[in-house]
């Protein structure tokens, strides 16, 4: 029997503004502390502190 290991859900790359928001939102997990390490959020968007670009693929190795 295989070991279901836990994931860490990602944030989506912007925020859909749904009255009902999803729990990957950014601006909630910014809020309540669930962003990975070196992203933020402007302007409802996810962007990364340093400034370069934000990918799927960074974003899924920092989380």
């Amino acid at each position: 029997m295989a070991k279901k290991t836990k994931t860490a859900k990602l944030p989506k790359t912007e925020c859909c503004v749904s009255k009902s928001k999803c729990d990957r939102c950014p601006l909630r997990m910014l809020q309540e502390g669930r962003l990975p390490e070196g992203y933020t959020v402007k302007k409802r968007k996810l962007v990364r502190v340093d400034g370069k670009k934000v990918t799927k693929k960074r974003l899924a190795k920092a989380a």
